[in-house]
């Protein structure tokens, strides 16, 4: 396709999601495809990394994951896998 063009591009999935390239009003949409994308494959636990800064974006995520149904629960990272800038998430079966 040529350069510049606006159709959706499939990109490689992983167990995690790096989130600091998104505004906080992006990300909620981002995070519900991640997340339905998941569990379709059967991932139980997911990392989500929205970095440190000053938090709005966690605050967003955080907010999104209290209500997902797809959730069951969600804990901020340990130091080895990126303290308060990261969230790890478990999936519903």
């Amino acid at each position: 396709m040529p350069a510049g063009d606006n159709e959706p591009h499939p990109l490689p999935i992983a167990g995690e999601l790096d989130l600091h390239t998104f505004r906080p009003q992006e990300a909620t949409a981002v995070v519900e495809a991640f997340l339905e994308e998941s569990q379709r494959r059967g991932w139980k636990e997911v990392r989500l990394i929205h970095g440190k800064g000053i938090g709005t974006l966690r605050e967003v995520i955080h907010a999104y994951l209290r209500k997902s149904p797809r959730v069951h629960s969600f804990r901020q990272g340990d130091e080895q896998s990126g303290g308060w800038g990261a969230t790890w998430v478990i999936l519903k079966k």
